[in-house]
């Protein structure tokens, strides 16, 4: 591909968008567009080293000038009592650069890598990116307690909303009188040019900004959705060419070898959790001494080398590729890869000319997703050297879909350089490189992976479920051709007189009436708040104390819902992709045991968080502890952790939990039209051989009865309103005892025994299990608590439709119970003299 100075004539002609400002801004950008639901265009930098390969001395000396600069602003005095603080993860190596410029100022990243035993500093959100949640996890707590001046370094400065929300959330704990803004280029629009100042006075501090160039982009009305819809149609056009970018890879594949850098010890990789001007001293005496390895390892008739960075790993890479640039007579260029979508269009007028796909391997638990490398394929590169850190030098690294295959199917020679990823000494170590542990920290047995190989993956919507395939992967079998459904009284005949198993068919989908309709809506708009701090409180105790990067399995399909609204929380919250999916569980048979197999061949056991909806008497609780005891005993695979992580816990029968409230989740209100259009699980020796996932069937055909997602949008457009709430809540929760009670078992067998029931599996309590009662099987009464209130209008207006009595108990620990009578046949009656009736 040609170099060009102006790559944005391309996007300019199709959307109509200027970029407007001083000479030099033309020089530093260039136009793409992104697959972003929140702004269209992406300003490309030509200096950034991110997208667009580039001098490393060019890229160095862009952030080193603006370091300067800023130490002409602050003098020496200031410039030494100043701290630097780059953003992850684009700007990770300009703000490094900065500090370079600035002399003897420590330098600090945000990073989107949580690092165990590390305290955070702060956190923050920034709005517009693909990824949005920032830690800051300094090596030590005072680095950002200084008087002197903190220096904030992003590539680009917009709207200023990123950078004034850190700003002002620095302040409160570590406040100062100075704060310097440094950036590429300054692009405010004209209505947020007066904003420094104010904020300046609202805090009560001197904000400087200093940028490289200034201007700004106009953009047209509707210019989102005509973005979006010019990237949904190049995109498809790229999908029916040949190779990952449209770019046919070359005929044969590329070596990759291993470089030993020599890197020297207890030497931070970056400015993760710090890098001082001690650090910066070692670095500089090591770097000869690095590149001359690379130098050699380089073939003879290499002309053009494109140093390859690591998302926010950049300055390292950087670095090197200025000594290399300066030991050798080839070509240097320097870029990274990023967690980014952005469309390639092969054009001269555009910024992004091709892109390489691949899966992320930061972690083993870093879940699925992809990464990219862009301007790679067609750069004309003999030879590129990979650098990553040691904890993503994974197996993923070294796929056949991973990043090396990647780039050999483009360049000649492919060199990977690893910098050992530095963790404080106060921290666990990280996770050991793959070079010198070619077995990862978790790895399934080969007798596990072959059978796991037999296995399909995961069902997704929309060809199974409502749900957005990447909400969740059903691990589960389609039987939505088998008629399963049989009328609720013949099945709870059948069940009761042993003739079959409640898994072994359906009840027919309830049809809820246009009055039961409107008690959904009602009962959501008035809980959602409720159900999004509940869901907000387990998602945060789970990420405590469980995993910082859990693999949240639903138990379907109660859970699944639930499930969704975790996912969603991590990744509002933190930022977190977390894999989710869902399994069948049944009273009686266990756990599907393929589906276990299946989790533990592609994820650590130990990172495994069962979530369900909420709790009665915890029968589900118990089934799955014994059936995890009895997969572990019979296919040798241990680590899961069998406690669930619940919603609600009514019944005091788990640790991890949002709260211990009674109260209506409106999920459990309806059957499939708010669980994806699933039904639930189904198990029968006929339908689910011996290497087949459960089954369960998808209703497409009630898709204009479906709320499922507006269910979940309902609540997690909560998630704001209530994050003061679940901060206070969950502070609560992990300083109290939450040791189970079993106070519902205990509840239930005085009920049961009380209503001549004796049998504990006939008595459902809780609003939850009381309305699967009425939905699902043959009820002999209800109980509720007095003066219950509206959680149960929709629970008495189907007791009204199916004739079934409720009796209202003064002394009752949930807000209801539903009772199935042992004795049912068709025409029986019940221990009070009344018919039982369907």
């Amino acid at each position: 591909m040609e170099n060009v100075v102006w790559t944005g004539s391309w996007v300019a002609e199709r959307l109509g968008v200027e970029l407007v400002g001083d000479e030099k801004l033309s020089e530093l950008l260039g136009l793409a567009l992104r697959r972003n639901p929140k702004r269209a265009h992406l300003l490309v930098s030509n200096v950034l080293g991110k997208h667009v390969p580039q001098s490393p001395r060019t890229v160095w000396q862009s952030g080193y000038e603006l370091g300067h600069r800023v130490r002409e602003l602050l003098g020496e005095a200031g410039a030494s009592r100043s701290v630097v603080l780059g953003y992850a993860e684009t700007a990770t190596g300009l703000g490094h650069s900065v500090a370079d410029g600035l002399g003897l100022a420590p330098y600090l990243h945000s990073t989107r890598r949580p690092v165990d035993g590390v305290e955070r500093a702060g956190g923050f959100e920034e709005s517009h990116s693909h990824a949005t949640s920032h830690l800051l996890l300094p090596e030590e707590p005072g680095l950002l307690a200084g008087d002197g001046a903190l220096v904030l370094v992003d590539d680009e400065f917009s709207t200023g909303n990123t950078v004034l929300n850190t700003i002002r959330a620095l302040h409160e704990r570590y406040p100062r009188e100075h704060y310097v803004i440094v950036a590429l280029v300054d692009m405010r629009s004209p209505a947020d040019q007066g904003r420094l100042d104010a904020f300046a006075l609202e805090i009560g501090a001197r904000v400087d900004l200093v940028a490289a160039a200034s201007g700004t982009v106009r953009l047209p009305d509707g210019v989102l959705e005509k973005g979006q819809a010019l990237v949904a149609e190049h995109e498809s056009a790229a999908e029916q060419l040949p190779g990952p970018t449209g770019l046919a890879g070359l005929s044969e594949r590329g070596t990759v070898a291993r470089v030993e850098l020599g890197w020297p010890q207890d030497l931070p990789d970056g400015g993760r959790h710090g890098f001082t001007p001690e650090h910066r001293i070692c670095l500089e005496g090591a770097l000869p001494a690095m590149a001359a390895r690379l130098a050699d390892a380089l073939p003879d008739d290499a002309r053009r080398v494109l140093v390859l960075g690591f998302e926010e790993l950049m300055y390292a890479p950087l670095r090197l590729g200025v000594a290399l640039e300066e030991l050798t007579d080839a070509e240097v260029r320097y870029s990274t890869t990023t967690r980014s979508p952005v469309l390639a269009v092969d054009d001269p007028g555009y910024a992004i000319r091709s892109r390489l796909v691949f899966p992320a391997h930061d972690k083993p638990d870093d879940g699925p997703g992809e990464r990219y490398a862009y301007n790679v394929a067609g750069g004309g590169f003999d030879a590129v050297v990979a650098v990553v850190d040691s904890v993503a030098d994974t197996p993923e690294l070294h796929a056949q879909d991973g990043l090396l295959a990647r780039l050999a199917a483009h360049t000649p020679s492919v060199l990977l350089a690893v910098v050992p990823s530095y963790t404080p000494s106060y921290a666990p170590a990280p996770t050991p490189s793959y070079a010198s542990n070619p077995t990862p920290s978790y790895a399934p047995t080969p007798q596990l992976s072959e059978r796991s190989a037999m296995l399909p993956e995961p069902l997704r919507g929309p060809d199974f479920s409502s749900y957005a395939p990447d909400e969740v992967g059903w691990l589960l079998q389609d039987l939505s051709d088998v008629t399963l459904e049989a009328p609720t009284e013949e099945r709870e005949e059948a069940i009761q007189s042993g003739g079959a198993h409640y898994a072994e068919s359906l009840p027919v989908e309830y049809q809820p009436s246009d009055r039961y309709q409107e008690l959904f809506r009602a009962a959501l708009d008035t809980s959602a708040a409720r159900i999004a701090q509940a869901a907000g409180a387990v998602t945060e105790t789970v990420l405590a104390e469980r995993s910082p990067r859990p693999v949240l399995v639903s138990l379907a399909r109660a859970g699944t819902p639930i499930g969704i609204l975790m996912r969603r929380w991590a990744k509002h919250r933190h930022g977190l992709d977390l894999p989710h999916y869902a399994v069948s569980i049944v009273r009686g048979r266990g756990i599907d045991a393929n589906a276990l197999r299946w989790l533990a061949a592609h994820h650590d056991p130990a990172d495994v968080v069962f979530v369900d909806g909420w709790t009665g008497k915890g029968a589900i609780t118990r089934e799955l502890a014994q059936a995890i005891e009895e997969f572990e005993s019979s296919d040798g695979i241990t680590g899961f952790d069998p406690e669930i992580a619940v919603l609600a816990d009514p019944g005091s029968c788990v640790r991890t939990y949002g709260t211990r409230e009674d109260f209506l989740i409106p999920s459990a209100c309806l059957n499939s039209t708010v669980s994806g259009l699933i039904s639930r699980t189904v198990l029968r020796a006929d339908l689910v051989g011996e290497h087949d996932f459960h089954g369960a069937k998808f209703y497409r055909e009630l898709a204009g009865a479906d709320v499922s997602v507006d269910f979940l949008d309902a609540i997690s457009d909560r998630f704001d309103e209530v994050g003061d709430a679940v901060d206070t809540l969950v502070k609560e929760l992990l300083s109290m005892d939450r040791s189970p009670t079993w106070e519902g078992w205990a509840a239930v067998e005085r009920i049961s025994e009380e209503y001549g029931i004796h049998d504990v599996n006939l008595v459902k309590p809780g609003v939850g299990e009381t309305t699967r009662v009425l939905l699902r099987r043959v009820p002999w009464k209800i109980l509720a608590r007095a003066e219950a209130g509206a959680d149960l209008n929709h629970v008495r207006l189907l007791a009204d439709q199916r004739g079934v009595p409720v009796e209202e108990v003064a002394e009752l620990p949930y807000t209801c119970v539903g009772l199935i009578h042992p004795q049912y046949t068709r025409g029986a009656t019940g221990a009070d003299g009344k018919a039982v009736t369907g």
